[in-house]
């Protein structure tokens, strides 16, 4: 819950981070700089605080189904987005006159790392059940922008800003499905799992009964009485 939680606010972060850029694409870059790096900050933090509470809570053992896909148990996923928001989010709000004009590559960055981000939590959420084909097009297409702002420098910084301003709206529309399906899939899996743990221990009682009742049968004795003429 607190994953799912923490994935909520950073897209709600990445929808604020992405308003700002389409809304002010070249003007006021300092302030915006500075607030960019304050939501990437806590955005991080939260994440961090998520991961570590997760991992004290997590099982030191798996549970899978009968074709080998976990149902619950295991390690949380390290959150690579939350640690590098973190020291992208210091940087930012502590310097930002140095970062003014090299923005758009370390929001590309970004970009890339939530891409990433987002393809690593389908993958381990198909451990769970199924995920359709289109959850895996947005993640994909952020990356692949990201990668483009990055290794396609533009001479005016408006455009590739406005570019990831609309990426960053897309993240945090994704964000926010994507931990919607999630989280209902990993409830179904945790259903299943009790459904699966009730099953085996009712099998269990029906076996212990029957076992008793042959014991009881083996070990008794049958009399006859002579039967008065």
């Amino acid at each position: 819950m607190k994953i799912f939680q923490s994935s909520i606010f950073r897209a709600l972060c990445a929808i604020v981070v992405g308003v700002l850029l389409i809304k002010f694409p070249q003007d006021g870059v300092t302030w915006l700089t500075v607030a960019i790096g304050v939501l990437f900050l806590v955005s991080g933090i939260i994440a961090l605080i998520a991961y570590i509470n997760a991992r004290k809570h997590a099982g030191e053992y798996t549970i899978t189904d009968k074709e080998g896909r976990i149902i619950s148990g295991g390690q949380p996923t390290f959150p690579i987005v939350g640690a590098g928001s973190v020291i992208l989010g210091l940087t930012l709000a502590l310097t930002p006159g140095v970062f003014i004009n090299g923005l758009m590559y370390i929001l590309g960055a970004i970009m890339i790392l939530g891409g990433l981000n987002q393809l690593m939590a389908l993958v381990a959420a198909r451990r769970l059940g199924s995920i359709p084909f289109s959850f895996w097009i947005a993640p994909s297409l952020i990356l692949l922008t990201g990668l483009f702002v990055v290794l396609k420098p533009m001479e005016t910084a408006e455009l590739p800003l406005l570019i990831l301003g609309w990426c960053s709206l897309v993240y945090g529309v994704t964000e926010i499905i994507n931990s919607l399906k999630i989280h209902s899939v990993r409830k179904a899996a945790e259903r299943q799992r009790v459904i699966m743990e009730a099953e085996e221990v009712s099998s269990h009682v029906g076996d212990d009964t029957l076992d008793v009742g042959l014991e009881n049968v083996d070990s008794g004795s049958v009399l006859v009485s002579p039967r008065d003429d």
